[in-house]
């Protein structure tokens, strides 16, 4: 029985130290190629849009579309009430109609008939004044010579004086007529004529903004009115969409989209779709989001089948740079610690867990890159890693249940 007892006494520690080793998965870092994936969540946005408003609130008259209709730019979508607009415009047009014929008459009748007259004017009175003149200068001879009395001669004298004033007048009259009364009256006629024009073509504008046209090739999206109900100036009565090509806008930080370049490859994870949808880097931001303080980044995806949906949540995996030769190691390997700091569990040789710090490099999604502590030769536990003391006996195989949960 002591025997028995010793023995069974030797047992319970071996028992004990196997029951206290922990499984865990564990293999060498690879040394290879290592391509970088940027992962980032996105939405797709359609190439263009158009959400058009009229200018004028009105009763719908007529709709020339409906929700999925395929529009071309210029394309007539829907007429507005405009009865009231074209009756205005009519009489507008009348307006310039007369106007343009005012302003012929006066550039090209009144105006030179005017000045014809008022030289006409000059002439008579010229020939008046000349006629004193020489009535003057022989009463003056006759008086001289005792021939008629005094009362004559100052009777032509006075009527010389006359002649000359009103000769002035119309000599002056002549004068404001050619270079003042002539400018005035073709400005005054061409303010008429444009003020007509302008009103015919404000009038005319708004008839054309009762005529509702695509401004972009697409698809129209949405028609919330029907025939009959009045739409307000500046709220949209339809919206079309360009979507032959989608593009996902992504949020980055400054210093992963300086590893980035135009063109580069890219692939999108799009709900119910199988395979990921390849895209291309189309756009990345001159300017940092001042709020965010990341790039905005643009990734377009071809859709001439119509087979994406603008809207729909994506998440996008964007090629970055490639290093030939790296240590890398699973992403699971690498533990995150609250300060930022990241560390890998490596086994040695006493079938111990320790821990080494680590700095990563770029990742595929899958493997990340080491770029300092460990040079390859190392075990480093890939699963089962997540708080796991150091110094702990550790097997190599399939992790417990209960490590992978915690």
């Amino acid at each position: 029985m002591a025997c028995a007892f010793t023995l069974g006494g030797c047992k319970k520690p071996a028992d004990s130290e196997a029951q206290s080793l922990v499984a865990v998965e564990a293999e060498k870092p690879e040394t290879g190629e290592i391509s970088e994936r940027i992962m980032a969540d996105a939405t797709l946005s359609p190439l263009a849009q158009a959400a058009i408003s009229p200018k004028i609130s009105a009763p719908v008259k007529t709709f020339y579309v409906q929700r999925g209709s395929k529009v071309k730019e210029g394309q007539l979508l829907a007429v507005l009430e405009n009865r009231d607009l074209a009756a205005q415009a009519l009489d507008t047009k009348g307006q310039f109609a007369s106007a343009q014929a005012t302003y012929e008459m006066q550039t090209k009748s009144q105006v030179p008939e005017d000045a014809a007259k008022a030289e006409l004017d000059v002439a008579q009175a010229q020939a008046q004044l000349k006629l004193q003149q020489e009535i003057v200068a022989a009463r003056k001879k006759l008086f001289e010579e005792g021939a008629i009395p005094g009362r004559d001669y100052d009777t032509a004298v006075a009527a010389l004086v006359q002649a000359q004033a009103a000769y002035d007048v119309a000599a002056n009259h002549l004068n404001s007529v050619k270079k003042v009364n002539r400018t005035a009256s073709l400005k005054s006629a061409e303010g008429q004529l444009s003020s007509a024009e302008g009103k015919y073509q404000a009038a005319s504008a708004q008839v054309s903004y009762s005529e509702i046209h695509s401004p972009i090739s697409g698809v129209v999206t949405d028609r919330p009115l029907f025939p009959g109900e009045t739409v307000t100036a500046g709220s949209p009565l339809i919206t079309v969409m360009d979507t032959s090509a989608l593009i996902a806008k992504v949020h980055l930080a400054q210093i992963v989209v300086q590893r980035l370049a135009l063109g580069n490859e890219a692939q999108i994870m799009v709900p119910g779709v199988t395979d990921p949808v390849p895209a291309k880097v189309t756009l990345i931001s001159p300017a940092v989001d001042p709020g965010s303080t990341t790039v905005e980044v643009w990734l377009r995806v071809d859709n001439a089948a119509g087979k994406y949906k603008a809207g729909t949540p994506v998440r996008v995996a964007i090629a970055g740079r490639s290093v030939p030769q790296a240590v890398k190691v699973p992403v699971a390997a690498v533990v995150t610690a609250q300060d930022g700091g990241k560390s890998v569990m490596v086994v040695k040789a006493d079938s111990t867990s320790h821990k080494v710090k680590v700095q990563t490099g770029i990742t595929d999604g899958e493997d990340i890159q080491i770029t300092q502590g460990l040079n390859g030769s190392e075990t480093v536990v890939t699963n089962g890693a997540y708080a796991l003391e150091e110094g702990t006996k550790v097997k190599i195989g399939k992790a417990d249940e209960g490590d992978e949960k915690e």
